[in-house]
């Protein structure tokens, strides 16, 4: 099975990056030696469609480890790192994916990894899901299931569940606590301002910071952006999320407003147009638009780019546009997820906690596929705490436990 990727050659800097990373992954590595003493996997094919770079790469070679005819390829264009890419394949993994792939080739890689007919996928944002109920569903021939990585990715499951038309259960692995509360709030916290601070070598003390949604990973931003200084806007349309911020002590107001008021803005609904050429007219001169959404559709780019007079390349991962009245926009990793298309991803404690609950709904499938109907399913509670527990541990941390007479008085037993 003949890899696609750019460059073999890069393949030390990769191991380098990787062996970082599984230093920090306690969790992954406890669950891992299980899986591979168990060769859990063994004899079937996982594709594996998720941001390629370290910590994805870790996932990889357990999944590999423990027996798995493993897939790799690309959730985003932008975040895969070409020599993770080439110390996969040097290690045994078949790899379809490089760094700043057209749409057309993108698109080509996720083919190519279907076409190994997979009993298992994980993906990110549903693009794989996607192809096996539309042009690829003669590759789900071996399908048992698979598992959803993120938000956006989840919500699109829930579509094809509530018309009825999934073709196959899925784990909505983001919906698991030890997903969600930690890396979309503290992963996407953190890496998105790596991105943003890494790629334009400014400040965020003393600026308006705009963030776009308030769900878990806009209150991770904006935690982050508060730590550092900045005064905080949000803009919501739920009333609920709204007056949350708002007790949190951040300001909030429509995103009319907010667009004369923001110098870095920050978008993370998971919707399109959020930030639309009405607003962009109204912007000072010099300030930062930035996506932390799965898609690069939260920005509007084609209204960004009628509005300008002129566009250049700013810096690196930025591009500049003139507006008529002689302002400045800069957009940073064109409108693509900023955290990893212009940095390396979440933090590598924070997805040792998502990767185990990938690996574990990934065996989860495996050995209850067939109690399983075609719907959205979430993680038993049970594994939640396994992650968690083991984490501690890993940490060095300690809790309590009920006593039997303690259950007893909670109608716990």
């Amino acid at each position: 099975m003949e890899s696609i990727i750019r460059d073999l050659a890069l393949a030390e800097q990769g191991h380098k990056k990787i062996s970082w990373v599984e230093r920090y992954m306690p969790t992954l590595n406890a669950i891992g030696d299980r899986l591979r003493k168990e060769q859990t996997f063994k004899g079937k094919t996982v594709c594996v469609s998720v941001h390629l770079e370290a910590k994805t790469a870790y996932l990889a070679k357990v999944l590999h480890e423990a027996g798995a005819n493993v897939m790799v390829t690309g959730s985003n264009p932008l975040s895969t790192q070409d020599d993770v890419a080439a110390a996969l394949v040097e290690d045994g993994l078949t790899v379809y994916a490089w760094y700043g792939a057209t749409d057309e080739e993108y698109f080509q890689f996720l083919n190519k990894s279907l076409d190994h007919k997979p009993h298992i996928i994980i993906d990110d944002g549903g693009d794989q899901v996607n192809l096996l109920h539309t042009t690829r569903q003669d590759a789900g021939v071996n399908l048992l299931g698979g598992a959803e990585e993120t938000t956006t990715g989840v919500v699109r499951l829930h579509g094809w569940d509530k018309a009825g038309t999934l073709k196959f259960p899925m784990i909505a692995a983001n919906d698991s606590y030890c997903k969600y509360l930690f890396d979309n709030r503290y992963g996407t916290g953190q890496s998105t301002w790596d991105g943003i601070m890494r790629t334009t070598n400014l400040t965020v003390v003393g600026k308006k910071v705009v963030i776009a949604g308030y769900g878990w990973c806009g209150r991770g931003c904006a935690m982050r952006a508060k730590g550092l200084g900045a005064h905080v806007i949000v803009t919501e349309v739920d009333p609920i999320k709204a007056i949350e911020a708002v007790f949190d002590g951040f300001e909030v107001m429509p995103m009319a407003e907010a667009a004369k008021a923001g110098d870095i803005f920050v978008t993370l609904t998971g919707d399109k147009d959020v930030i639309r050429g009405e607003h962009m007219k109204h912007m000072k001169d010099g300030v930062i638009l930035a996506n932390a959404g799965h898609f690069d559709v939260e920005i509007n780019k084609v209204e960004l780019e009628a509005l300008a007079v002129r566009k250049f390349e700013a810096r690196h991962n930025i591009e500049g546009y003139e507006l008529p009245n002689g302002h400045r926009i800069n957009l940073l990793a064109e409108g693509r997820l900023v955290n990893l298309a212009a940095g390396d991803g979440h933090p590598a404690e924070i997805m040792d906690l998502s990767f185990a609950i990938q690996a574990l709904a990934a065996e989860y499938i495996l050995k209850n596929h067939a109690q399983l109907e075609n719907h959205v399913y979430v993680l038993p509670h049970d594994i939640d705490n396994e992650v968690a527990r083991i984490k501690l541990q890993s940490m060095g941390y300690a809790i309590d436990a009920l006593s039997a007479e303690q259950k007893a008085y909670l109608n716990m037993e």
